[in-house]
């Protein structure tokens, strides 16, 4: 059964959206749901990076609420930034972050995080794994800011999943 659904909760999603999407609850969009719930997880399984053990569901609990706050108060400084600075005196760049996890899991959570925080973008992971690029809207103090991602975000990551 492993072999023909890789990713259980994949599958039961993708059957539920598709149903949600069509609105209706005929032979040939049920038949549809199910050739998708299994095609897809199928079609893109060497896509998913390894198998997840969290190890820290309180941590990972915490670092919800701190990512959740920092998007908030982020989408709240740009936002001031744009209404309150010229473009000129926006100091906007790359940034390289020095990385300590390894994890892939780690890593696609943190490309979540920094993907959805405003003011930030993920630029590109080195080959090894080593050094993290990072598009900041605005910042001065780039080792303020590396310590930042590290400390909030980094760290819990590697409790959850390398611990």
């Amino acid at each position: 059964m492993k072999r023909l659904i890789p990713s259980p909760s994949l599958s039961f999603a993708l059957f539920i959206v598709w149903l949600l999407l069509n609105q209706s609850l005929d032979a040939a969009t049920l038949l549809a749901a199910l050739i998708l719930a299994i095609a897809v997880p199928l079609l893109t399984e060497g896509l998913r990076p390894a198998a997840v053990r969290m190890r820290r569901p309180g941590v990972a609990l915490r670092l919800s609420f701190v990512v959740t706050f920092d998007m908030l108060k982020s989408a709240y400084d740009v936002a001031r930034l744009l209404l309150t600075r010229r473009t000129s005196r926006i100091a906007s760049k790359f940034v390289q972050i020095p990385l300590d996890m390894r994890d892939p899991n780690g890593l696609a959570v943190l490309a979540m995080v920094m993907c959805l925080t405003p003011g930030t973008a993920w630029g590109e992971v080195s080959f090894d794994r080593s050094t993290l690029l990072i598009h900041v809207f605005d910042v001065d103090d780039e080792a303020a800011f590396v310590a930042l991602i590290k400390q909030r975000y980094e760290r819990p990551l590697m409790e959850i999943f390398e611990s």
